[in-house]
């Protein structure tokens, strides 16, 4: 088979799984509502909706999705992926079921995602625990994790592979990180392609201590936060203008610290995602842990934890107010744009693939880089 018909069977694959996965039903809208806020309207009622979390979590425009992968992958062997003993009963290529812990998702040496196309968007990584390995059709490469940001604008076409490198011989090699999808206009769907890192070392931090002096940390990954203000997002990224009020805080909370979140503009949309942790208390209304609270911005908002440490995602911002036609990994405006996209795809590959494997991990002596497409390196 050649490498294009190879390359065209893969994508239709992708394609097929990423749209099972995009497509998971709506858990059901909460009935549970509270008065308990400040309004100049009783009429308004903080809480929109709280719904369970799965694999794949529901976001409101101008965000697309939110997965949440999480991975207690074992030691790694000379090419950095598990022991050939765990790929026993897994369906390699395609493997999204945990067993021992972890899955492969399509990697079937390394896990991971190897080389795969997008355009139309802008995928966000929030590394937590674990480590990346980038590689894309433009030549860029990096490694990054523990904390760090990896912002990319697909743009009008671009491919790149994400493998997670086990990079410990002698020990446990666990993953954690947040991959968000925020869509871009129509006017910026063609830009070029871009990524830019967020090292953690670079992401601001503001820290509220309470009457009680009980902590709450955010990382201000996308937005303001008090007097910290985010890293600037891409050019062309909707994050990029602040009256889009874009926001991607991930939040920290010590067992039953208070912290009141400061309103937003009338229109955005905002949603408490909580990832770790028993419960929170939500402008007077209990919020179960692994569950998401879409609320209404334009009111500070009162959030207690509950009895044990807890973990919040917030994703906010103004919508885009598009059409959104999305088939696996393109998110155009219309079905016409999207068969465009494939053409595109199939005739160019978004500018071919310069690495010897579409699985490409790096030396594993390397530490944490990003070398760019125009030969910049961190």
């Amino acid at each position: 088979m050649s490498d294009k018909l190879i390359r065209r069977s893969f994508l239709a694959r992708l394609s097929a799984g990423l749209s099972t996965v995009f497509m998971a039903p709506l858990a059901a809208k909460s009935e549970s509502v509270s008065h308990a806020f400040t309004s100049n309207n009783p009429e308004v009622k903080p809480i929109k909706s709280i719904k369970p979390l799965g694999f794949q979590w529901e976001t409101a425009d101008p965000f697309l999705f939110c997965v949440h992968h999480e991975d207690a992958f074992p030691k790694g062997n000379e090419v950095m992926g598990p022991d050939q003993q765990y790929f026993q009963g897994r369906h390699l290529g395609d493997d999204f079921i945990i067993k021992d812990g972890f899955r492969m998702y399509h990697g079937k040496k390394v896990p991971g995602f190897p080389g795969h196309p997008h355009r139309g968007f802008e995928t966000i990584t929030v590394v937590r625990k674990g480590f990346v390995d980038h590689a894309d059709s433009m030549g860029a490469a990096g490694r990054y994790g523990d904390g760090d940001v990896q912002w990319m604008t697909a743009g009008k076409g671009v491919q790149h592979s994400e493998m997670f490198p086990l990079l410990k011989k002698d020990s446990a090699n666990p993953m954690e990180l947040f991959q968000i999808w925020l869509n871009l206009p129509k006017r910026n769907k063609m830009v070029e392609p871009h990524f830019k890192m967020l090292w953690q070392e670079a992401i601001p931090i503001y820290s509220h201590s309470d009457r009680k002096q009980l902590n709450t940390r955010i990382e201000v990954i996308a937005g303001t936060v008090g007097d910290k203000k985010a890293l600037a997002p891409p050019p062309n990224s909707w994050a990029a203008d602040p009256k889009n009020e874009v926001a991607v805080w991930n939040i920290k909370m010590q067992a039953g610290a208070t912290w009141t979140m400061p309103k937003a503009s009338a229109g955005i949309n905002r949603t408490l995602y909580v990832y770790e942790g028993s419960s929170i208390t939500l402008a007077g209304e209990l919020v179960k842990g692994y569950s998401a609270a879409e609320v209404q911005a334009e009111m500070d908002l009162l959030i207690q934890a509950g009895a044990e440490e807890v973990s919040i995602l917030v994703l906010q911002g103004r919508p885009i107010g598009e059409t959104v036609i999305q088939y696996g990994p393109f998110v155009m405006n219309t079905k016409e744009e999207i068969n465009q996209a494939f053409e595109d795809y199939h005739r160019t590959l978004f500018g071919g693939w310069p690495w010897p494997s579409s699985d490409q991990v790096h030396q594993r002596s390397l530490g944490r880089f990003a070398r760019h497409a125009d030969g910049k390196e961190e």
